[in-house]
């Protein structure tokens, strides 16, 4: 906007885009950048000071209005494209509540699996375990057993709804084939 295919326009539009930036109140701190660093306002506006009228002056405030005008229109299309596809993946979190058995993903566990099986065979989900506790709409703490070497709060992200299993569908742990009275 500031700049053509050349960027040769950068310090002629550096103060004024800076300006445009720092008038800018931004969600986390609700305060202007400029207000933070100095603790004063930005004086706004292109006030004449003297009665008498330049045509030069308010040329120069006209231009610098509708620059700053344009770069407001840039930083908020900016944010708004940011807000996009910030928010494209984002849903609705889950409604767990204390006492729900959930699945735990073994994505972050395999290396305490992997000495058991094989790597490839390993459950995607184990559990169910409880929760415990709801922290937050995105955080819970398990009860998890000993054997699972992890800390108990862990996001939402990690865990699934235990869904119970049906008649005949339960894995079962076969028993130890017994030959001539030895096992195998």
């Amino acid at each position: 906007m500031f700049i053509d295919h050349c960027q040769d326009h950068w310090p002629k539009w550096l103060g004024t885009v800076e300006f445009a930036y720092n008038n800018k109140a931004y969600a986390g701190t609700r305060v202007l950048p400029f207000e933070a660093n100095s603790g004063q306002n930005l004086r706004m506006g292109f006030k004449l000071r003297k009665k008498e009228k330049s045509e030069g002056a308010e040329k120069f405030a006209k231009r610098m209005k509708e620059v700053q005008e344009e770069a407001k229109a840039a930083l908020g299309k900016a944010q708004e494209d940011m807000r996009w596809y910030a928010d494209r993946h984002r849903a609705e979190a889950v409604g767990y509540k204390v006492g729900d058995l959930v699945l735990l993903s073994t994505k972050d566990l395999k290396w305490q699996i992997v000495r058991q099986r094989s790597k490839k065979l390993v459950e995607q989900f184990i559990g169910p375990y409880k929760i415990k506790a709801i922290i937050s709409s995105n955080v819970v703490e398990l009860e998890l057993p000993a054997t699972v070497k992890i800390h108990l709060v862990v996001n939402v992200s990690w865990i699934k709804w235990y869904v119970d299993q049906v008649d005949g569908q339960r894995k079962e742990t076969p028993q130890p084939v017994v030959i001539e009275g030895e096992q195998e």
